[in-house]
């Protein structure tokens, strides 16, 4: 990611609440969800694909799986435009890395984070809208239908919008279609936060009961943070800096967390090594697939390549403990 998205920025007020929209203001709310296992972040795992192409030619910043329907989706800053614009691509690729399609968004962000929400055939994109140009980072979270090759901006017909927390900012959105649950992180003063709430009521632009709500767990000082999920009563963050050379792991500053939503504690964080051999690898973007059989895959990336031609990798972790 670009200096903007350093872990410690934090700028910037929201704006006014979408027409309809119910927000929450930052209070504690108890942790009280269904226990489930959680991924082994130093357990086997594998390769998804490695050097694809994508839309765009620069970096991948986060990714999104519409498991159902086997597609992928990818988020990137388009090419040309200054980052403090906002303006975004986002690439539908097939479970092996091959582009489908994409779209372009105007204005709304720097895609740290992106969720897809399944309704049959078609796919529902969440993202963050509404840049603040002072920072790079949305004001508002999105919700809206897949078209390829369409643009929009944050004022196109058919775009929903909304401030989940009056008090908020730096919005990203992340959905957990297995538990029908979407995750809003955003900044208040004391740092970076996340609340869980009711895909269901989401969608419905009510945004009035948290499931949980609570603080982002502190990482590394001075690590890049690129990207976070959720899965159940678990939630998954990733960090790391790209580095410029190839076969060095003592570079390697990629690492991945495990946090339980339920207790409030940090479970396991463990340095990530898997596509030591990229050429710049910096890790960016994380999501889970569920196959068709139900089992599901943590799924982390790194940007690789050169200038004008960066690539997206994808590597995994599949045992539940």
């Amino acid at each position: 990611m670009t200096n903007l998205s350093r872990r410690g920025l934090l700028a910037g007020a929201g704006a006014v609440l979408a027409a309809g929209a119910v927000g929450s203001t930052a209070s504690a709310h108890p942790l009280d969800l269904f226990p489930t296992r959680r991924f082994a972040l130093d357990g086997p795992g594998g390769e998804l694909f490695r050097g694809k192409p994508l839309a765009d030619v620069t970096v991948m910043q986060s990714i999104a799986f519409d498991s159902p329907n086997r597609l992928l989706y990818a988020g990137q800053l388009r090419a040309g435009a200054p980052a403090s614009s906002g303006d975004l691509t986002l690439t539908q690729l097939s479970l092996s890395g091959d582009v489908l399609g994409h779209m372009y968004l105007s204005g709304f962000g720097h895609a740290v984070s992106i969720g897809a929400e399944t309704s049959g055939r078609t796919t529902y994109l969440w993202t963050e809208t509404d840049v603040d140009t002072a920072n790079a980072r949305g004001r508002q979270i999105a919700r809206f239908r897949w078209q390829d090759g369409a643009t929009l901006t944050k004022d196109s017909p058919g775009l929903q919008k909304w401030k989940p927390v009056a008090d908020g900012s730096v919005f990203t959105p992340s959905v957990d279609q297995r538990h029908g649950r979407l995750g809003v992180r955003h900044s208040l003063a004391d740092g970076m936060h996340i609340n869980v709430y009711s895909l269901a009521a989401a969608r419905r632009g009510d945004f009035s009961r948290p499931l949980v709500s609570f603080k982002q767990p502190t990482m590394t000082a001075g690590i890049d943070f690129q990207g976070w999920t959720l899965y159940g009563s678990y939630a998954y963050f990733w960090e790391g800096e790209a580095y410029a050379g190839a076969s060095d792991p003592a570079l390697a500053t990629s690492k991945l967390w495990s946090y339980n939503m339920n207790t409030g504690e940090v479970v396991e964080s463990v340095r990530i090594l898997d596509g030591a051999d990229l050429v710049y690898r910096e890790a960016e973007g994380l999501g889970v697939y569920t196959d068709l059989f139900g089992r599901p895959r943590l799924c982390f990336g790194f940007a690789s390549g050169v200038t004008g031609d960066r690539r997206a990798n994808l590597f995994y972790r599949d045992t539940l403990v």
